[in-house]
């Protein structure tokens, strides 16, 4: 006759001999150093700032835009996509296009307008750090092909590169330090507003494409090439005025459909 073996047994501990869940330890090195390469840019271009050399501050947030478009790509290509790297990646890019941008704008030019000068660059401050808690709490829901706001890299595209182009053409004064504050609050602006920007996350890049799209990226690198500063902050003060051109168009076009739809003198009863 068998013994019948009791509740409290080991033997009958339901959580005997089942294996711990292991947590995942570590991080992913590649996706994470270009992040890290991120911030050591940003971190270098206040430091170059306070030295006085905002030709070098500026060329840093550059720098920083690169890694900062390499980090993602590299982790989706190597599948090493984490909840980790996504938060690394945020808190790198509120201090390269975030503090960074405003504190070489603040030293270069703002410093000269007193307390509306550091104001203004904490409105960008503070719209970098809104626009980046939006987008986190956007990324499941949002349409890929668009940005609600201008994405942070891109406005501090804008202040880099005026700030290298006033380097370059001595730009001085009390009327420059005026267009500095004017842009610099405009990019904190727009950063958390609802207006759309093209994020050009639909582009392959893996098929195939025209030779004549060859011609154009080669045609890009050649005319920035001739005058670096003037053309990148060409293209993106451009970009960045795309949105509220495109949604005062957009809106036009609306009112024009709604007044062919309901002419004036028309009645929708009897």
């Amino acid at each position: 006759m068998t013994e019948k073996t009791s509740p409290e047994s080991p033997s009958e501990d339901p959580t005997e001999n089942t294996p711990e869940k292991k947590r995942p330890r570590g991080i992913y090195l590649l996706p994470n150093l270009f992040t890290t390469g991120c911030l050591f840019a940003g971190f270098y271009a206040i430091v170059a700032s306070m030295n006085g050399r905002f030709e070098a501050a500026a060329i840093a947030i550059f720098i920083a835009m690169v890694m900062d478009g390499l980090d993602g790509r590299v982790a989706r290509m190597t599948n090493t996509q984490s909840a980790f790297g996504a938060e690394y990646d945020s808190l790198a890019d509120m201090v390269s296009f975030g503090l960074a941008p405003s504190l070489v704008m603040f030293q270069w030019a703002l410093s000269d307008l007193g307390k509306l000068g550091w104001l203004a660059a904490f409105i960008y401050t503070a719209g970098t750090a809104l626009r980046l808690a939006r987008f986190n709490t956007q990324v499941g829901t949002a349409d890929k092909r668009y940005f609600q706001g201008l994405a942070s890299p891109a406005a501090a595209a804008v202040l880099a590169g005026l700030i290298w182009l006033g380097q370059d053409y001595q730009f001085e004064g009390l009327s420059i330090a005026i267009i500095a504050l004017l842009i610099t609050v405009a990019m904190g602006v727009l950063m958390v507003s609802n207006v759309r920007y093209r994020s050009f996350k639909d582009l392959d890049l893996k098929g195939k494409v025209p030779f004549v799209a060859v011609l154009v990226v080669v045609l890009v690198f050649v005319l920035v090439s001739i005058d670096p500063p003037q053309v990148l902050f060409a293209v993106f003060f451009f970009y960045a005025v795309s949105g509220p051109v495109g949604t005062l168009i957009s809106l036009r076009r609306r009112r024009a459909e709604r007044r062919a739809q309901n002419p004036p003198g028309s009645h929708s009863g009897d």
